[in-house]
């Protein structure tokens, strides 16, 4: 068990460092809007990553074989990013003092809400878990109390080190002028609407470009 635990914890740090749009959207939301704000937000995250890792765990290969022949889910969530992106984008910045910019009791739930989908709608996060659930099973002699342990401490380490990640974020507040603000914000939908582009890319790609079926050919092999 001790081997388990160990060989996880790299895993879940590696995890909580992956550069996608949570990522940056994680980052920019301790900075503005403080650590509660943050952690709200990132919990949403968690849970994505629960739903999909248990999704992989009781469908895992044949749900993997079927996403090689539906590239048209890479093209939904990413005109959904790229939407996303050029909203935030476009959008014009509220005039309003720094001190101010504080959220609401109620918009708590629309941070969750917003963490959930912005990782549920990338279909590139349910095939990272597919990929670990097949490669890291075997290994647990598929052991369901052994991947238990293995996965709790993979989502926790990912979940402490996310938290760590939003504290040194928000030390970046005292920084921040509107003018930054702005600019950040600017920043975060370039980013968003490149990952949007680049998973619309991955859908409109042949098949033999996207690589999982050759994925689960490896998987065989192994």
């Amino acid at each position: 068990m001790l081997d388990d635990i160990q060989a996880a914890i790299p895993l879940g740090f590696f995890l909580s460092f992956m550069i996608g749009p949570v990522f940056f959207v994680l980052l920019e939301t301790s900075a503005v809007k403080g650590f509660r704000a943050a952690l709200t937000f990132n919990l949403g995250v968690f849970f994505a990553d629960i739903l999909f890792l248990i999704l992989a765990y009781f469908s895992s290969y044949q749900l993997l074989e079927n996403l090689s022949n539906l590239p048209g889910l890479y093209v939904f969530g990413g005109v959904i990013l790229l939407v996303y992106g050029i909203i935030i984008f476009i959008k014009k910045p509220k005039k309003e003092k720094l001190k101010d910019i504080r959220v609401t009791k109620g918009a708590y739930l629309s941070l969750f809400v917003k963490g959930f989908l912005l990782n549920f709608i990338n279909i590139g996060v349910l095939v990272f878990w597919l990929g670990i659930i097949l490669v890291v099973g075997p290994s647990l002699d598929n052991d369901a109390d052994r991947i238990l342990i293995f996965f709790a401490t993979m989502l926790s380490t990912y979940f402490i080190t996310d938290i760590f990640k939003i504290l040194l974020a928000k030390q970046l507040k005292r920084h921040l002028t509107l003018r930054r603000i702005y600019l950040v914000k600017k920043g975060l939908g370039i980013i968003l609407i490149i990952c949007g582009i680049v998973l619309i890319t991955k859908g409109f790609l042949p098949k033999d470009k996207l690589n999982i079926q050759e994925g689960i050919e490896l998987i065989r092999e192994n």
